[in-house]
């Protein structure tokens, strides 16, 4: 049971920082709504402080496993204070802990608008891609809840809000962004995602050469998104320059070590290039990521083949590799 303190605000929830640190997510969790209790008590209080505490709240529920009260309260900070990233982040984690992916997606989406370069919320996009993938099929994405545009003026706002820090140290936070030096500023990395939406439809329509433009401009603005480079490895695929796509293929898995596209298409090029032993080495770390995978499968039989009877592929391997996809087909549109 929390201990009584004086009831004041900054007590109240400096307490409550003081036992999340230490553990005690219930304990903090009651200083916390002793705190709101006070706050709202006071009558009209400055709405990014009680936004806090509730976010704070909802961090104390996220830990001890209560993802439906975390998501209430993350919901209630938000209507406070619009756009924030902490409960955002906390909101979209609570949806995938019960299954609610397309959901977490969009609340991982819309942080990216604000910072394209948080981790949590890159892994997050890039599990819940899968995720939905597996669950909905190719068209998954016509099935998803709109994903809001954030202003400008909250673009700009997120970094001047009050501290939820919960003692977070320099290193706690080095870990949510790749780096302060890589953050690029939040409207570029919106037309970078813009662009590269662009290239997708660029890609379903089969013009694979402009669709490089888009992918390679908004690579420009924002370097930082593991898909858009395995999207543009597609089109180098589809144009026959292996080389060009092995290259994007290792940049996006170095932004998403789990990215099974990239280890799919890289080991593409491997085989068209004749590099068999590193074909079927990226296929076998896909296949440790989603053992099930049809195509990786189908793949892995073909690399084999050559692999031990590489003579007799000469012929074969002057056409377009079988895995590879022709421009304009269903395959090149799906696998984006």
């Amino acid at each position: 049971m929390a201990p009584k303190l004086a009831d004041s605000v900054e007590r109240l929830r400096a307490a409550g920082n003081e036992s999340f640190r230490n553990g005690q997510f219930a304990e903090a969790a009651t200083f916390y709504s002793r705190a709101l209790r006070v706050l709202q008590e006071q009558g009209p209080a400055a709405p990014e402080e009680e936004s806090v505490l509730y976010s704070n709240r909802a961090a104390c529920h996220l830990k001890d496993g209560n993802c439906s009260d975390c998501i209430r309260d993350c919901t209630s900070a938000l209507a406070l204070v619009p756009f924030s990233m902490k409960p955002l982040l906390r909101r979209a984690s609570a949806y995938e802990a019960l299954e609610k992916y397309p959901l977490a997606y969009v609340d991982y989406k819309i942080v990216l608008q604000i910072d394209g370069s948080v981790r949590s919320a890159l892994e997050g996009v890039n599990r819940m891609t899968r995720a939905l993938m597996d669950s909905l099929g190719p068209e998954w994405r016509l099935k998803l809840p709109p994903v809001p545009l954030v202003p400008v003026s909250a673009q700009k706002r997120w970094d001047s809000l009050p501290s939820e820090n919960h003692g977070e140290s320099a290193t706690s936070k080095s870990k949510e962004t790749i780096t302060a030096k890589s953050r690029v500023p939040s409207g570029d990395v919106e037309r970078a995602r813009v662009l590269k939406e662009e290239g997708n439809e660029l890609v379903k329509k089969g013009n694979h050469k402009k669709a490089i433009e888009k992918y390679s401009e908004s690579l420009s603005l924002s370097n930082l998104e593991s898909a858009t480079y395995s999207n543009r490895a597609l089109c180098y695929l589809v144009l026959k320059q292996y080389k060009e796509a092995v290259k994007d293929c290792t940049e996006a898995l170095r932004l998403d070590g789990r990215n099974v596209k990239a280890f799919y298409r890289r080991a593409q090029a491997y085989k068209a290039l004749k590099d068999y032993k590193s074909s079927i080495a990226d296929i076998n770390s896909l296949l440790k990521i989603e053992p099930r995978n049809g195509p990786a499968k189908k793949l892995q039989q073909e690399v084999n083949q050559n692999f031990k009877n590489p003579k007799g592929q000469q012929e074969t391997s002057a056409k377009r590799p079988s895995s590879v996809p022709a421009p304009g087909t269903p395959r090149a549109q799906s696998e984006l």
